[in-house]
């Protein structure tokens, strides 16, 4: 997992796609952005705005619990640092939620999640 803040521009979206490409993903949705043709090689990328629903919608749920994502807010980072060390803890916590949730008991049951 990779995590990127900035404009969308190359230097941004490079980033991101090369951890993609070096986890070697076997296709890789976008929207219609055109800088994705440069980035991704045409084997691996698919252009269809049906298919980007569902992170879309985990963008929209991260702005949903991370006020500080929001435009227009009071809660928002004077400092880039400050907001990626809150992207990295939310991600954190919620990758050990579902691991907890996945916690089977030495006798078979299942533990309750956090």
């Amino acid at each position: 997992m990779d995590i990127s803040v900035g404009t969308c521009c190359k230097r941004t979206l490079l980033k991101v796609t090369e951890t993609l490409i070096l986890s070697e993903a076997k296709i890789i949705y976008t929207d219609g952005l055109d800088l994705y043709k440069q980035l991704i090689p045409k084997t691996i990328h698919e252009k269809h705005k049906r298919c980007t629903n569902h992170i879309e919608r985990q963008n929209l749920t991260l702005r949903t619990h991370l006020k500080r994502l929001n435009r227009r807010t009071i809660c928002y980072s004077k400092s880039l640092v400050m907001l990626l060390a809150m992207v990295k803890i939310y991600f954190w916590y919620s990758i050990q939620k579902c691991l907890l949730s996945l916690y089977c008991a030495p006798d078979g049951r299942r533990s309750v999640g956090v």
